[in-house]
């Protein structure tokens, strides 16, 4: 495929790209949504990071004509990973804006907040578990998958501590009254 067909196709994704955001409901995303490295703004419309896309795919266009094979390189994959967070952070809005509407009264917070509080414990426990049974271990391979079973349990450990900064950010809000 040469570069010209390429561009046409980054345009045509950009283009559809657009669309979609522009059928989107007008809601924002909760910024930070993407990686600090893909975009150089922080904003909660999706509409200003396709102006973003759309910059690049137009300097992409110019460092082509210039024949800077690098910059391209660069560019190119740079704009389909914009374009793939985008079309990512699209598909998930609805979840998104039905698990933030979801938590609706105080009580209902509060309930979350002590529920998360029990997962963490529970978390907490089963890795003082794995950790102990690591110890008793005596082959290597037994020992490799505890390690496993001891990696996956600190990735929930750790999601399950953002939700409970979250819950928290969420329940100060309301109480001050944002």
């Amino acid at each position: 495929m040469n570069t010209g067909a390429l561009l046409q196709a980054l345009q045509h994704q950009v283009q559809q790209l657009a669309q979609a955001i522009a059928d989107a409901p007008a809601s924002g995303v909760m910024p930070p949504r993407f990686d600090d490295q893909l975009f150089n703004q922080r904003d909660s419309r999706l509409s200003h990071y396709l102006t973003e896309v759309e910059k690049n795919l137009q300097q992409l266009k110019q460092e082509v004509d210039k024949n800077r094979l690098e910059q391209v390189a660069f560019l190119a994959e740079r704009i389909v990973a914009q374009i793939t967070a985008l079309q990512r952070e699209l598909a998930t809005l609805n979840l998104r804006k039905s698990n933030t509407t979801a938590v609706k009264t105080n009580s209902d917070i509060y309930q979350t907040l002590a529920q998360h509080q029990d997962y963490e414990r529970r978390l907490q426990e089963m890795l003082r578990d794995k950790e102990s049974q690591l110890i008793q271990q005596t082959t290597l391979q037994a020992q490799q998958h505890i390690q496993k079973e001891l990696a996956a349990l600190e990735g929930r450990l750790m999601r399950c501590r953002q939700a409970l900064k979250r819950i928290e950010k969420q329940i100060e809000r309301r109480e001050s009254g944002l």
